[in-house]
């Protein structure tokens, strides 16, 4: 405790609010609508909230206090996609079991490491971008939220480039103050159903059946390891975090089967919050970057125990705020993945064509985009280099 007291500072401290924020803010709604799509109770809607803030502070605290890296793990986005589109003729046990299925899945893949072998053929270049090819779909949200919020966002830039001017560590919570001033003096902060209501865990006994493991568990695992694993940990090794990839990937598999009868469907690393606590606003000493992280994991088991206050808090800030505090705390990082994935010519052509890949949001077979840009990266790298058999060789 007291390494990470000294090891502190506001702009982490800071960058896991954002991070927080940016977390539930963007993707909540969705997971209401999965889960209340299979049935799901208000209490239960409350016990889900609970079970998967808890499991991304405890995940985000204990895997960066022991690497010292910023790891942050987030609740499957894609993955809550999955579930409301498979959700017919599912009950919310048999989708309990299909959870269960997924996180052991998970597990399997990093006990065996075969994910983590499958990293490892991965070039930076291709990797840096794929990272900045997810996070410039973000960032081009705050700005093009300027259409309907032009004053909220247009001020929320200058106070950007005032922050990085004269105080670039706090760039960030400067951008967030501002933003909530002007939404604040325009009446946009409504904080009428806002209560103090704590949340309290609701155990679902799983079923298992053939037609939701197929049609929801395995589909669940694969755009989950394929559109957040893959850039998840693609983000940690462009920041120079090597961190170990088998133990990040059990851990989130033994998150998933411990909190999925509480409404904890799946877990695994984050790429575009992770990008927040991984960036210089978060601390200028990389060794320390680590703190925003288990700030960010704090902030998340305080939103986990208000559960039904969550909906409300998240309704009293403009969506366009949340967006643009983002999008716009992401540059630098979108910056420096641009600079890495295009610096090598061997790779640049592969590089280019994986970030425009990516960036398209390209859905094919449930799968997003994350996935086929690398697919697509990868698969230029071959043509480009790969030797043909009759080809004369140099002889050493």
């Amino acid at each position: 405790m007291s390494r990470l007291v000294r090891d502190s500072a506001l702009s982490s401290v800071s960058a896991g609010f954002v991070a927080t924020l940016v977390a539930f803010t963007s993707t909540i709604a969705l997971v209401f609508q999965a889960a209340r799509l299979l049935g799901a109770t208000p209490d239960q809607l409350s016990s889900w909230v609970l079970a998967l803030g808890v499991g991304m502070g405890v995940g985000s605290i204990g895997l960066s206090l022991w690497l010292r890296a910023p790891v942050l793990v987030t609740w499957s986005t894609p993955g809550a996609a999955v579930i409301a589109t498979a959700s017919t003729g599912v009950s919310l046990a048999e989708a309990t079991g299909a959870f269960l299925v997924c996180g052991l899945l998970m597990w399997l893949c990093g006990a065996t490491r075969v994910f983590e072998r499958m990293m490892d053929r991965i070039p930076v270049a291709l990797a840096s971008a794929l990272l900045a090819g997810i996070l410039a779909r973000f960032a081009l949200q705050s700005f093009s939220a300027a259409s309907g919020e032009p004053l909220l966002v247009i001020t929320m830039l200058v106070a950007y480039l005032l922050g990085k001017r004269w105080m670039p560590r706090y760039a960030v919570i400067f951008v967030l103050g501002v933003g909530m001033a002007v939404a604040g003096v325009r009446g946009q902060l409504d904080a009428s159903q806002l209560n103090l209501n704590l949340a309290s865990p609701v155990f679902v006994m799983p079923a298992f059946s053939w037609h939701a493991v197929v049609g929801m568990g395995l589909p669940l695992f694969i755009v989950t390891m394929a559109s957040q694993a893959v850039p998840g940990i693609s983000a940690l090794r462009v920041a120079g975090y090597p961190s170990p990839v088998s133990p990040l990937m059990s851990w989130s598999g033994v998150l998933t089967l411990v909190l999925a009868p509480f409404g904890g469907y799946t877990f695994n690393l984050a790429a575009i919050t992770a990008a927040i606590v991984l960036s210089p606003h978060a601390h200028p000493e990389p060794a320390r970057r680590y703190t925003a992280a288990v700030y960010a994991g704090v902030f998340y088991i305080l939103m986990a125990l208000l559960g039904g206050a969550v909906a409300g808090l998240l309704a009293a800030f403009p969506q366009a705020l949340v967006i643009s505090v983002a999008g716009l705390a992401l540059l630098g990082t979108i910056a420096n993945g641009l600079a890495n994935a295009l610096h090598d010519v061997r790779y640049r052509e592969a590089a280019i064509i994986t970030f425009l890949v990516t960036l398209s949001g390209v859905t094919l077979l449930g799968i997003g985009s994350a996935f086929w840009g690398l697919v697509a990266g990868a698969l230029t790298l071959f043509v480009e280099h790969f030797r043909h058999p009759t080809e004369p060789t140099e002889t050493p």
